[in-house]
């Protein structure tokens, strides 16, 4: 997978309370990914950006929500969450990982 595609797939940690506990209690990690990535482009972008290996890849489409704004209703974008799973021994840092 080339460099362009990696940064593409992943988008960005998500930051959430039920994130937080994932990652202290079972090691795991939520990512936003582009929502056309498969989770063999998950797992390798994660693996090559962070150096680590990955157990296992769980995506979720997560459906925009509808909300009321001053000229009618809108809606949010929808989006693609992805869960990672480290095998036992692995850590992702994302403070040294932003050299």
């Amino acid at each position: 997978m080339n460099q362009e595609r990696v940064f593409k797939v992943l988008l960005g940690p998500h930051v959430s309370e039920k994130a937080t506990v994932l990652a202290d209690k079972q090691g795991q990690f939520v990512f936003k990914v582009a929502t056309d990535a498969t989770k063999l482009e998950i797992k390798k972008a994660v693996e090559s950006l962070f150096s680590v290996k990955v157990d296992s890849v769980t995506t979720q489409n997560v459906k925009g929500k509808t909300k009321r704004t001053a000229r009618g209703m809108g809606k949010r974008n929808d989006w693609k969450k992805a869960v990672i799973a480290l095998q036992p021994g692995q850590e992702i840092d994302f403070a040294s990982s932003a050299e």
